[in-house]
Order: C-alpha cells, then sequence, then structure tokens
C-alpha cells in the first residue's frame, strides 16, 4: 500500500468521526489509534515468546522488562494475551478488553497514551456508539514493518500530524513549525558536515528542547538519510504540552528511536537531559513568552551556579524568555575539544537589540558575541508562523566555527525569499520554495557579502562591531546667576554638581576611543560637559534592519507639486460639478 492510499485509508477515519467529533478533535483519535496499530503489528511476530517469557519470569518474582525486552527484540512490549483483531471478538467489552490492552504495554508506551489522554477517547467514543466501528477499522489495516517500512509509517504520521494542525489554527503555531522552515535551518546547521557524515557508520545526535510534535527532529533525520542512508542520528526532546508530547514520542517511536529519550516537562524550570551534550541543536521556542510562573526556579539556578549552570551570562526580563532558551541551548553543547556542536534557534527581533548596556540582554549578547558564538543570523519573510505574522530570525550558534569565520558573524536578509501561499493558514500567509531554500543555504554557506539589485542581502562583520561603551554626560548645576554650583563635602568638595535633568548617555563603538568620542561629538556643543567614569559600562546590540537600510531619496518638490496640484484641480472640479 502507497503512503498516499495508507493515509487515505487512515484519514476516511473521519467519515465515522464527522458529527461526534469536530474537525480540529479528529487528532485526538486518529493518530493514537495509528501508533496503536502500528505497534500491534511490529510486536505481532514475538507476541508468543513474549507472553511464554512472561509467565515464565512472573513466577521467578524478578525485574521482567529487561527480559521481555530481549524477547521481543524491540524498545517496548505487551504482555497481553489480546491484540487489536482479537478485540474484535467480544463487541460487547470492547471498552474494557482495549483498556486492558493498553495497560499491558511496557510503561513508555503507557504513557504516549495516558499524555494522548486517549481513555477520554475511549469514553466518548464508547457514548458515541462508534468504539467499535473505529477499532474494527483500524484492526483491518497492515501497518506490519514488513508492508510499511519505519520511513514510511513516519511521513504517513507527518502527514496526519500536518493535516491535523491545519485543522486546528489557533493552536498549530504554538506546537508546530512550518516545514520549510525547518528544511532551512536543518541545511544551515549541517552545511559544513556534509562530508563527515557521509562517512560509513556515522553516528551523531540531535536534540530539541522545545520538541513539540517533533517535526524538527523528524526533518533532520530524513536530511541526514538523504546524505548516508547507513548514518544514525540519535535524537532528544523534551515538550511541555502533554499532547505534542505523546506525538512526539509516538513518532520517534515509530521510527525505531530510543523514546527514553524524549523527556517530558518545562526545559527551563526542570532540565530533562541533565548533563547531556549534543552534536547538533535545533529550536523553534514561543515568542515572547513570559516566564513569571518559573521565575523562582531561574534565579535560584542563576544564583547557585553561576557559569556552572545555565544562565550565568545573565537573566533576560520577565516578560521575554526567549534568551533563556538560547543560553540552555549553549549549555548543551559538546565541549569544541571533543568536537563541538552547532545549532538553530527561531528568535523574534527582540532579542537582537531590547535592553541597554549593562542589562539582561545585553549582557547575554556580550557573553555569545565575546565568546565568538553566532555564526549568523538570517531574517525571515513576515507572515511565516501561524500564530504571528511578526519578524522572526534564525540564529546559527557554533562553537567549532570554520576558520574564515572565527571573529565574526553573517547578516543575512532573506525576508524578501518567499512565494505567497495558495491558501493561509492562520497568520500563515508566506512560504519558503525549495529555490529560496538552496539561495538562503548558498548565500550562508559561501560566506560573502552579496548585494542583489543594489539592496544588500547578506553582509559580514566583526564581532566586536556589536558592542558598544555607554558612557554618561553630566554637565554642571548652575545657580539663579548662571553660575556653576560646587560640591561641599567628602570627594565632590570643589568639583562641578551634576545637574541630574541634564544628564545624557552616549553609545561609543568598541572600536572607537572614548576621548576622541567625546571631544568630536559632545564638547563642541556642550563645552562644560564631563564624563562620569564610574557609569561607563560596556553592551552589545545587534541593529539587524539598519544595516540593510537602503535610503531612497524623496520624490523631487516640483514633482510632488505637480501631482498635488492635480489632485486639487480634480476636487475643485467635483466641488463645481455639486454646485450646479
Amino acid at each position: 500500500m502507497s503512503e498516499t492510499n495508507l493515509s487515505a485509508f487512515i484519514w476516511s477515519v473521519a467519515d465515522l468521526l464527522r458529527g461526534d467529533y469536530k474537525q480540529s478533535e479528529y487528532g485526538k483519535v486518529i493518530l493514537p489509534f495509528t501508533v496503536l496499530r502500528r505497534l500491534d503489528c511490529v510486536l505481532e511476530p514475538t507476541k508468543a515468546a513474549v507472553l511464554a517469557e512472561h509467565a515464565k519470569r512472573k513466577k521467578e518474582k524478578v525485574n521482567v522488562e529487561p527480559f521481555l525486552l530481549r524477547k521481543s527484540g524491540l524498545l517496548f512490549y505487551n504482555t497481553s494475551p489480546l491484540d487489536l483483531k482479537k478485540l474484535m471478538g467480544d463487541q460487547d467489552h470492547i471498552g474494557e478488553n482495549l483498556r486492558a490492552y493498553m495497560q499491558a504495554f511496557s510503561p513508555a508506551v503507557r504513557d504516549i497514551f495516558e499524555s494522548f489522554e486517549f481513555h477520554i477517547q475511549i469514553d466518548r467514543l464508547h457514548k458515541a456508539g462508534l468504539l467499535y466501528l473505529v477499532t474494527e477499522k483500524f484492526a483491518n489495516i497492515d501497518l506490519h514493518p514488513d508492508a510499511v517500512s519505519n520511513a514510511e509509517m513516519g511521513s504517513v504520521f507527518e502527514e496526519l500530524i500536518r493535516k491535523f494542525a491545519e485543522l486546528s489554527n489557533e493552536t498549530a503555531g504554538e506546537h508546530f513549525t512550518p516545514r520549510e522552515v525547518i528544511r532551512l535551518m536543518v541545511n544551515l546547521i549541517f552545511i559544513e558536515d556534509d562530508q563527515a557524515l557521509t562517512k560509513p557508520g556515522v553516528v551523531r545526535s540531535l536534540y530539541d528542547p522545545t520538541a513539540g510534535t517533533g517535526g524538527m527532529l523528524s526533518v533532520a533525520e530524513e536530511h541526514l538519510a538523504s546524505l548516508n542512508p547507513k548514518a544514525r542520528l540519535v535524537m532528544y526532546g523534551q515538550e511541555l504540552n502533554p499532547e505534542s508530547y505523546a506525538i512526539c514520542k509516538a513518532d520517534m517511536l515509530i521510527k525505531g528511536q530510543d523514546i527514553a529519550n524524549i523527556i517530558r516537562g518545562n526545559t527551563l524550570s526542570e532540565d530533562g537531559l541533565v548533563g547531556k551534550n549534543f552534536d547538533y541543536m535545533l529550536s523553534n521556542p514561543p515568542f515572547g513568552v513570559e516566564w513569571k510562573k518559573i521565575e523562582k526556579e531561574i534565579r535560584r539556578e542563576a544564583e547557585a551556579q553561576g557559569f556552572n549552570g545555565r544562565f550565568g551570562p545573565g537573566l533576560p526580563r520577565v516578560s521575554d524568555g526567549s534568551l533563556l532558551f538560547l543560553l540552555h541551548l549553549i549549555s548543551k553543547m559538546r565541549p569544541a575539544n571533543e568536537g563541538g556542536s552547532r545549532f538553530g534557534i527561531v528568535l523574534n527581533g527582540s532579542p537582537l537589540f531590547t535592553g541597554g548596556a549593562g542589562s539582561g540582554e545585553s549582557e547575554i549578547r556580550r557573553y555569545v558575541l565575546e565568546n565568538d558564538l553566532v555564526e549568523a543570523i538570517i531574517g525571515l519573510p513576515t507572515d511565516m508562523f501561524y500564530n504571528t505574522g511578526i519578524s522572526t530570525y534564525i540564529w546559527i550558534v557554533s562553537n567549532r566555527k570554520p576558520t574564515e569565520r572565527k571573529g565574526k558573524v553573517q547578516l543575512l536578509d532573506a525576508s524578501g525569499f518567499w512565494q505567497k501561499m495558495r491558501k493561509s493558514l492562520g497568520s500563515k500567509r508566506k512560504e519558503l520554495s525549495s529555490e529560496h531554500i538552496d539561495e538562503i543555504t548558498k548565500l550562508f554557506g559561501n560566506f560573502k557579502p552579496v548585494t542583489k539589485n543594489g539592496v544588500p542581502i547578506s553582509r559580514i562583520f566583526k564581532n566586536e562591531d556589536f558592542g558598544y561603551k555607554a558612557i554618561t554626560v553630566e554637565r554642571p548645576e548652575r545657580d539663579a546667576k548662571g553660575k556653576v554650583v560646587l560640591g561641599s563635602k567628602g570627594a565632590s568638595k570643589g568639583k562641578p554638581v551634576a545637574d541630574a535633568t541634564l544628564r545624557d548617555t552616549e553609545n561609543v563603538p568598541l572600536s572607537e576611543d572614548i576621548g576622541a568620542y567625546f571631544n568630536r561629538e559632545v564638547l563642541p556643543y556642550a563645552p562644560d560637559a564631563w564624563i562620569d567614569t564610574d557609569k561607563t559600562k560596556v553592551g552589545y546590540e545587534i541593529p539587524f534592519n539598519r544595516h540593510f537600510y537602503v535610503f531612497k531619496p524623496p520624490r523631487p518638490l516640483s514633482e510632488i507639486d505637480s501631482e498635488l496640484k492635480g489632485v486639487t484641480d480634480r476636487i475643485l472640479a467635483m466641488i463645481g460639478r455639486l454646485t450646479k
């Protein structure tokens, strides 16, 4: 059975659900049932051996799990004598037997169905008189690996996930990243390693701390398989939303991955993979979400562990936790002397420039730039994501930069690379074509300044180009006669008293001498000014749009006057006709 026919057959279950379920709820039934039938078929050849081993070991009163896993030859098992086809023989007790069958799975698999809240759907289907009919549909489809390979099954499952995401636009953006954006990110993190990844027996690890439904992990696995079918990508992830976690874990299970590597929980407040480092990482964390609920845990870790923990460089404002995910990923990088890491993360515009010198955001930018971790930042088109139309940026971060990139950052403006979608999905109205992805990937790979039609689209900067020294400029307080007021006590005695109302700040580029800047930019306009050196701070910001701004001179005044005269004449003519 082809993938298209298989997914169409599974999708036909929707015909049974129509009326009793909303379209956006179909996935709550179809996805767990698809997983259940796949596992049912996969376990079939070893079912008898597992049951016999279970009966034998149970008498010995030992931990049966390792024995059952060995007999199944898989990373899971089921100890019930039932399977979906046997369930069909007892229509009156279908609900009770289905529950018993599910409870007999190994704990990691039971966790998937519990996270799906599948028991709620069993009750709902039973009340609607649909439970037997739906179970029968799935019992009659062959999802054995001999009929449907892991790769084919994974594709089918992803297609179903996509369909349900499209039917539920209000939540799709939170847990589902557009596939073309993921493909671009995967291209960017693998591009410089293509040669190494084609070697026989290559094993690499990939981690997504905001795994959602597992899309980033899946696309990365497909990409590596296309480079080297014999390569193995060991995938890890953590996800907060229970249903997305269940889908991700199920998808990984279907593809033969160890689902013990998929963790449920809040990545920021309880890291589920403490001490683990990875070769590659991908993430699309929620945009602009506050972290007040977990503020105590975050601050406790930052204060107790400092740079030995995840948040040593600084903490952003509570209203936006995006940069916390950046710091989390940096903490998961494999040390450079062990091969290093590269990751891609999607962020909104705020992390580029929010926060002045000394703020948490600025200190985080300072840390990543002074440690030469940022390879590139790619500006995407607006209207690319399901739940927002704002500008978004892919940061490529690595602690193993190629020689030509060391000490430098590439800014790449890809905001003009898009095509209009035939049908909008929520806020998503634009998409990247394969040609767009290839072109952006080449621009990144070539690492050169590029101008197209007179407009820059790729620029190369030194890390320090984004740094500045924020100086505090003071001017003296004056009395009613205009005379400078002098201090009368302590260290300030005899010195001009600063007038707080005249205080100003200036940002001096790191590459420039403060004194030279002050003499040129300040003293000619305020000869009585001075710098309070105790207040000088180093800051970093990345004014992305400013670096791609192209000045367009206004039209000649004569042209504008002519146009205004034409409009005025037309209005006067219209008024004239009304008064006749």
